[in-house]
C-alpha cells in the first residue's frame, strides 16, 4: 500500500517568514499546522520569551527564542530578515493571537516584503475576529482601530469623530482604563448606542457584555477588570 505523501504546509521552507497565530486563552485552539511550524523552524521571534517560552514547555516543544517588541521592534526587524536571507526560517507569534494587528510584526513583514522574501501567514485565533463572530453586532464591514488613546480628551474626540460612522467599530482597551472610556463613550454618543464589551475571550472566565451602552456600563460595574477588553460600537441606527 502506497503511504500518503507528506504535507508539505507543515513542513518550513528555508529562508521562509511564518506569521503565527497563537492561542489567546485556550491551548487547544492551536491549529496543528501552527504546531507543527513551531517546533521545526530554526528561530521564534516572540514578543515575550518566557510567555512563548511557556507555550513551548507545555506543547513539548524547544525552539530558539528571539525577543521582538515595540521596543526593539524596528532594529531586530533588519537583523531577522538578514536571518531569513540567509536562508534561516522564522516563525513570528506576540503573545497570544495573530501578530501585527496591535502586536509586532508589521514591521518584520514589511522588512521581508521589501526584500521580495517570502512570508507565509498560518491563521488561528484572533480576539478581533472572536468577538466580532459572537456579538450579534453588524459584521458585514468593520474599522478596526486598535488601542483607543491614552489621553481622555483624545478618546472623546475620536467618538466625536465615528458618531455616524456607517459600520461597526472595533477597538482594543486595557483594563486601567476601560471603565473610563465607557463613561465617556456613553457621554458622547449616547446611552442608547448599542455595544459589545468583551473579555477573557476563548477562557474560563469569558465574559460578553453587549446590549445599549448606557447598560453595559452598569454591568461593567460590577465585574471584574482584569484582563484586556475588546470594544465593539455599533452605528448610530442599529438595534438589536
Amino acid at each position: 500500500m502506497t503511504e500518503p505523501a507528506a504535507n508539505a504546509s507543515l513542513t518550513p521552507l528555508p529562508g521562509t517568514l511564518y506569521v503565527v497565530a497563537t492561542p489567546i486563552g485556550n491551548l487547544a485552539d492551536l491549529t496543528d499546522r501552527a504546531r507543527a511550524i513551531l517546533g521545526a523552524v530554526d528561530l521564534i521571534a516572540c514578543e515575550d520569551t518566557r510567555t512563548t517560552g511557556s507555550m513551548l514547555t507545555r506543547l513539548g516543544l524547544r525552539r530558539e527564542l528571539v525577543a521582538y517588541h515595540e521596543h526593539n521592534e524596528i532594529e531586530t526587524a533588519e537583523k531577522l530578515a538578514d536571518q531569513l536571507a540567509a536562508g534561516k526560517s522564522v516563525a513570528v507569534v506576540s503573545d497570544a493571537g495573530t501578530p501585527a494587528l496591535s502586536d509586532p510584526g508589521f514591521r518584520l513583514v514589511r522588512a521581508c516584503r521589501r526584500r521580495n522574501l517570502p512570508v507565509v501567514p498560518v491563521p488561528g485565533p484572533s480576539a478581533l475576529t472572536a468577538v466580532l463572530s459572537a456579538s450579534g453586532l453588524p459584521s458585514n464591514g468593520f474599522l478596526f482601530v486598535g488601542f483607543l488613546p491614552a489621553k481622555s480628551a483624545a478618546r472623546i474626540a475620536f467618538f466625536e469623530q465615528y458618531r455616524a460612522f456607517d459600520y461597526t467599530l472595533a477597538l482594543y482597551e486595557s483594563c486601567h482604563r476601560i471603565d473610563k472610556a465607557v463613561e465617556e463613550l456613553v457621554a458622547t454618543l449616547g446611552p442608547a448606542r448599542v455595544i459589545c464589551l468583551a473579555k477573557e475571550v476563548t477562557k474560563l472566565h469569558e465574559t460578553f457584555l453587549v446590549g445599549p451602552a448606557g447598560e453595559v456600563q452598569a454591568r461593567l460595574a460590577k465585574t471584574s477588570l482584569k484582563g484586556e477588553f475588546v470594544l465593539l460600537i455599533a452605528p448610530a441606527d442599529f438595534t438589536l
